[in-house]
């Protein structure tokens, strides 16, 4: 993906904020554990999945480097630390973090070198966690709403890259299943917030979003809005035991005790009920 689109964010924040979906806490548990750690999230955002981390009372470091989002997090979340910055150059001591993890941003990373500084940055033993919402499209509505917002901002499995790049063990992955409520007005700011629609002109721009309320007017339910179901497919990793550190002058990390060790949990739902044509 192009870096235009990489940067594409900061103009949409608010709309990203409004529009986006949430991850269910079931899947937060499993990226990160249920026991109180420190976490170092990548790619945070507007603090989607920081939220759901900081109610399961992790003390959470939240990095992204569009400012803009960052401001939105801050103001809904004055307690956690933020910081301006990428995965690629990460200000944090070596054996920083208990787990570092990035939700829908791991496919805008220069892997070659934010892998060793993600694995840098981790104690021993420590994880990487990545996840995805991605929009059921087995549902006949749902997939004719994405061949008109086109595709997904998703990533290649990344397994592969994580583990054959020789700082990170078995990929583990599990998938969860949640649904967002959307309404006239959200669905237009979901489809804004994305990177393929914000680096349209305008003319164009407006034209996609004419497509998305004339798919809402034929699909939706009025006031009553439509319930959008996603896929949620999570991973994690442990780092390797020898990892070569450094050690760069920055502030000394926020001590915490181990984590205890994550165990696979299922929220239980079944998505197929909704294989149905809402029209």
């Amino acid at each position: 993906m192009s870096d235009l689109h990489a940067r594409s964010f900061g103009a949409v924040a608010d709309a990203y904020d409004r529009g986006r979906p949430s991850y269910p806490r079931d899947a937060a548990a499993w990226l990160v554990g249920e026991q109180p750690t420190t976490v170092l999230e990548l790619g945070a955002g507007t603090g989607k999945l920081t939220r759901q981390l900081v109610d399961l009372g992790h003390d959470v470091h939240a990095t992204d480097p569009d400012e803009a989002m960052l401001a939105i997090l801050r103001r809904d979340l004055p307690d956690v630390r933020t910081t301006v910055g990428g995965a690629e150059e990460i200000a944090a001591p070596d054996a920083s973090y208990d787990v570092v993890v990035s939700a829908q941003a791991f496919h805008w990373f220069d892997l070659d070198r934010a892998l060793p500084e993600i694995a840098r940055v981790l104690k021993p033993g420590g994880r990487l966690a990545l996840v995805w919402n991605e929009r059921d499209e087995r549902i006949p509505w749902v997939k004719k709403l994405g061949r008109i917002i086109g595709t997904q901002d998703r990533a290649t499995d990344p397994t592969e890259p994580v583990s054959t790049c020789g700082h990170f063990g078995f990929v583990e992955d599990a998938v969860f299943k949640h649904w967002q409520g959307v309404d006239r007005e959200s669905i237009i700011d979901l489809v804004r917030s994305r990177s393929n629609v914000a680096v349209l002109d305008e003319e164009a721009r407006a034209a996609k979003l004419e497509e998305v309320r004339a798919f809402y007017a034929d699909y939706g339910r009025g006031m009553d809005g439509m319930q959008l179901p996603y896929v949620v497919r999570c991973f994690r990793s442990v780092v390797a035991d020898r990892i070569v550190r450094h050690a760069p002058a920055v502030e000394e990390p926020v001590s915490s005790d181990d984590a205890t060790p994550m165990e696979t949990t299922s929220d239980g739902t079944d998505t197929d009920m909704l294989l149905i044509d809402f029209r």
